[in-house]
């Protein structure tokens, strides 16, 4: 179990994946898809052995990229492409969270975190967090709350789908 408790971790810290693919694939059983035309063996684990890993790992990936972001944005954007895309994926994010900041403040972040779709999560609430100026601990209310969200609404659809199969 310790191996696949690693895995859902490391799953977790996938950009763009994050907990809304690690918690199916520790709750459901037989062979998933992943991009790129791989493929990996569900857990069929409790879930709520799950549901606490794949939180706890996100909040830790959180606090991790809110404090390697800065110097990742200065090293990478010193590449003409990267900067490029980076300037894009600024004004983006400035487009789709700022106004929901600027109204709701943490709990802005924390929606917009906590919906479980794809370009929303940690990655990106890290990004408009930094782009913004949110302080640490703004951020990590938001952040916290933002997986919760996405981690019940996660585990109750898996769940519920699994109860269907």
């Amino acid at each position: 179990m310790l191996t696949q408790i690693i895995n859902l971790v490391l799953l977790t810290f996938l950009p763009f994946l994050e907990l809304r693919y690690s918690i199916p694939i520790g709750i459901l059983s037989g062979t998933m898809k992943l991009p790129f035309g791989y493929s990996i063996t569900a857990y069929a684990m409790p879930w709520w052995i799950v549901f606490i890993t794949c939180v706890i790992a996100n909040i830790i990936l959180a606090v991790i990229l809110y404090f390697l972001i800065d110097g990742i944005v200065k090293l990478l954007c010193k590449i003409k492409v990267i900067n490029k895309l980076w300037k894009w994926k600024v004004q983006s994010v400035q487009k789709k969270i700022h106004p929901y900041i600027e109204k709701y403040g943490e709990l802005g972040l924390a929606v917009f975190i906590g919906i479980p779709l794809p370009g929303s999560g940690v990655y990106t609430g890290c990004i408009a967090a930094y782009v913004l100026g949110m302080k640490f601990k703004h951020f990590l209310i938001a952040s916290i709350i933002g997986v919760l969200i996405a981690a019940v609404i996660v585990t109750l659809l898996t769940v519920g789908i699994n109860g269907l199969l």
